[in-house]
């Protein structure tokens, strides 16, 4: 018999579907749900459907939702299916919305909120939360045996489930695991791929290498960015050869519980035993003109600290930061956004320059100051930034 899913009385938008293949009398389905007067018929008409898919023919199946939507059921049955050793092969797709335009390589990634890859009721409501990016993840919160099931209901979710306008991230596992992921996720477009423990710039190489069979293989143009993790002393080692060893790569980051592990030292909240490598990422980052993003602040009842953290690692040169709780987000956007002062100031600056730009000079004053170049192209990134934020009109560039 094979079983997917989670079921009981603390579970939510979950289903537990069990196949038990028998060789005569047809489909039996045992149907348990909190809203089966209202959505039994359809359940069941989906399951009966999913198995002629399948090519199931004869067997019990037995239902025990808590309030699932198809998607997921498509997804729970599917792995159960696979867990009998039917169906392999065989993709069973729900209905596909219409994805926004492509992610592009420098766009805001001030938040990135992780979600659970195995639990579908943090899936629907992801975006209402307003994270620049969602990240589906298969990796360190999914349990070694769902990691099968967690793939096909992340992919289900990439189909079915409107993010709005947050960038569609899933973190895959370690390789080679990883590369099973992608076999699922890549024909359903998600805008970036997370590669945990990265050590080498090979590994970003076969990942890049893997996406591009698949998208080949599914006739897909839509780009796929990467996003490497650094989690270890020898990661660190060679941050600026992982962040230029791809095209695709947009942004580099640093996961800090695994770092300080491998150092064998122990995570604070100063973060003075992480410094150095917080700082050869922003710098390796900087050198392969990609993002540096930070990692996640573990302690979600800890707001003041989290500010803290994320002030220190925007001065740091960090463009975001991981986050592992809603609640977080709002935090970490108001502590990376620039104060009304600098934007003034970088206005000001801006404003002297494209009048200089206007009239053919070389030389930026402001009052009786000279503006020196690199102070021009931090304020003119600063403004960018600024309006990609919305905290300033963007102007016309005519």
């Amino acid at each position: 018999m094979g079983v997917a899913g989670y079921a009981g009385t603390d579970v939510r938008s979950d289903v537990q579907v069990g196949i038990d293949i028998d060789h005569s009398g047809g489909i039996e389905i045992v149907l348990e749900s909190r809203v089966k007067p209202y959505y039994g018929d359809s359940i069941r008409l989906q399951i009966e459907q999913l198995a002629e898919a399948i090519g199931i023919r004869h067997a019990r199946v037995t239902i025990h939702d808590e309030g699932a939507l198809p998607f997921t059921i498509g997804a729970r049955f599917e792995a159960a299916a696979r867990r009998t050793g039917l169906g392999h092969g065989v993709r069973l797709l729900p209905g596909k919305i219409t994805l926004p335009p492509p992610s592009t390589r420098d766009r805001l990634r001030r938040s990135r909120l992780y979600i659970p890859g195995d639990q579908p009721k943090y899936f629907i409501n992801a975006a209402l939360h307003g994270a620049d990016t969602v990240i589906l993840d298969l990796e360190d919160s999914v349990h070694a045996q769902e990691k099968d099931a967690a793939r096909l209901l992340v992919r289900n979710a990439l189909r079915a489930v409107d993010f709005l306008a947050c960038e569609r991230v899933v973190r895959i596992n370690q390789l080679p695991l990883g590369l099973d992921d992608l076999e699922e996720i890549v024909p359903e477009s998600p805008d970036m791929i997370l590669i945990p423990k990265v050590e080498t710039p090979q590994q970003v190489l076969d990942v890049g290498r893997k996406i591009a069979e698949v998208k080949d293989a599914f006739g897909l143009t839509r780009p796929i960015w990467l996003m490497p993790i650094m989690e270890s002393a020898l990661g660190i080692e060679k941050a600026y050869e992982i962040a230029s060893a791809s095209d695709e790569i947009a942004a580099l980051t640093i996961g800090l519980e695994d770092y300080t592990a491998d150092l064998g030292v122990t995570k604070t909240e100063a973060g003075l035993e992480s410094l150095f490598a917080r700082q050869r990422v922003i710098n390796a980052a900087r050198a392969a003109r990609v993002q540096a993003i930070d990692s996640v602040f573990g302690d979600v009842s800890d707001t003041e600290g989290l500010k803290t953290w994320a002030l220190r690692s925007r001065a740091l040169g960090f463009e975001g930061m991981g986050c592992v709780h809603p609640l977080q987000i709002p935090v970490i956007h108001e502590a990376f956004a620039p104060t009304s002062i600098e934007i003034e100031n970088a206005s000001r600056i801006v404003a002297a320059y494209r009048e200089a730009q206007s009239k053919g000079l070389g030389v930026v004053s402001l009052g009786s100051k000279m503006i020196d170049a690199p102070v021009v192209q931090r304020a003119l990134k600063l403004v960018a930034r600024a309006e990609a934020m919305g905290l300033l009109k963007q102007e016309s560039r005519g």
